[in-house]
């Protein structure tokens, strides 16, 4: 169960480099860890050229890889908000950047189009990574504040997805040039190992650094909880879930929602895939566009 939360941040901008505050450092991890995760998760769509060439996929299996990484995600937020109640977000991120950047660097271990498709499935629920920063910065702030702390760490999470489009094609034309002189197909695998390390060298950080609550970890705060008050909180709970799932307005916002980032998800999949198969562009500058 999660406690009753009372010592929530009013403020944002005015404490944001007060990394002794538990709520500014868990703040700035979250949106660093999403970042990462959102790296890691898109990291490959630029290399799908080259991978296409090495392993001769065709323009369906393409999708298929495409529109895997993705909806995984759906599965894989459903099940990250359920652990959020339950074992609190801290521990939750901490196993999705760990567990999560093994797919992501072996991924280039992948020899066949099931072997792509199997590890893209499996790198699609990182996606997963913004349930836990939105949890975890909604439970740190308060309510003056905590739509600033929710949009900006989603946003600067969200770059990851574009700076992965940006800088993966980089790091792998500077692979392929001289001195290194490192092989097309080698390289891409290699690229892939960047965002894995960042990402499990922060699910360590996150376990460290951060706490649940402003009052602690879970499982400290738990122990302090009245079994009857408990029991009366999951009631509580259950009845507020299914007044949500009533609501016609949380389905409105759904759709909207569905729609936008569907949009920016198939942006960031498929744009440098267009680009270099439309109008021959190198994969640098496909990037950079993308």
């Amino acid at each position: 169960m999660k406690p009753i939360i009372t010592g929530k941040s009013t403020e944002l901008w005015g404490q944001f480099f007060n990394f002794k505050s538990p709520q500014i450092r868990t703040f700035h991890l979250t949106w660093l860890a999403f970042f990462l995760c959102f790296f890691g998760w898109f990291g490959l769509a630029p290399m799908m050229p080259v991978i296409t060439k090495e392993l001769s996929l065709t323009d369906k299996q393409v999708a298929f890889i495409l529109t895997a990484s993705v909806s995984m995600t759906v599965l894989g937020r459903i099940i990250i908000g359920w652990v959020c109640d339950r074992i609190g977000p801290r521990i939750t991120y901490s196993a999705l950047l760990v567990f999560g950047a093994l797919p992501v660097g072996l991924v280039g271990l992948s020899s066949s189009y099931e072997a792509l498709l199997v590890s893209r499935l499996a790198i699609g629920l990182i996606g997963a990574s913004f349930v836990v920063t939105q949890y975890h910065t909604s439970v740190m702030f308060a309510p003056n504040v905590v739509g600033t702390a929710n949009a900006t760490s989603a946003g600067w999470g969200n770059l990851g997805a574009g700076t992965a489009n940006l800088l993966v094609p980089i790091v792998f034309a500077a692979l392929i040039a001289k001195p290194l002189g490192v092989s097309e197909f080698m390289s891409w695998k290699l690229t892939m190992i960047i965002p894995a390390v960042g990402m499990f060298i922060m699910g360590f950080i996150y376990y460290f650094f951060t706490q649940d609550y402003p009052e602690g970890n879970l499982k400290d705060l738990k122990k302090l909880k009245d079994p009857l008050k408990e029991s009366l909180d999951k009631d509580r709970q259950k009845a507020s879930f299914w007044s949500a799932v009533k609501d016609y307005r949380v389905w409105a916002l759904f759709l909207i929602y569905g729609a936008c980032f569907g949009l920016e998800l198939t942006i960031n999949g498929f744009a440098v895939v267009y680009f270099t198969g439309s109008f021959q562009l190198d994969l640098t500058t496909a990037g950079f566009l993308a």
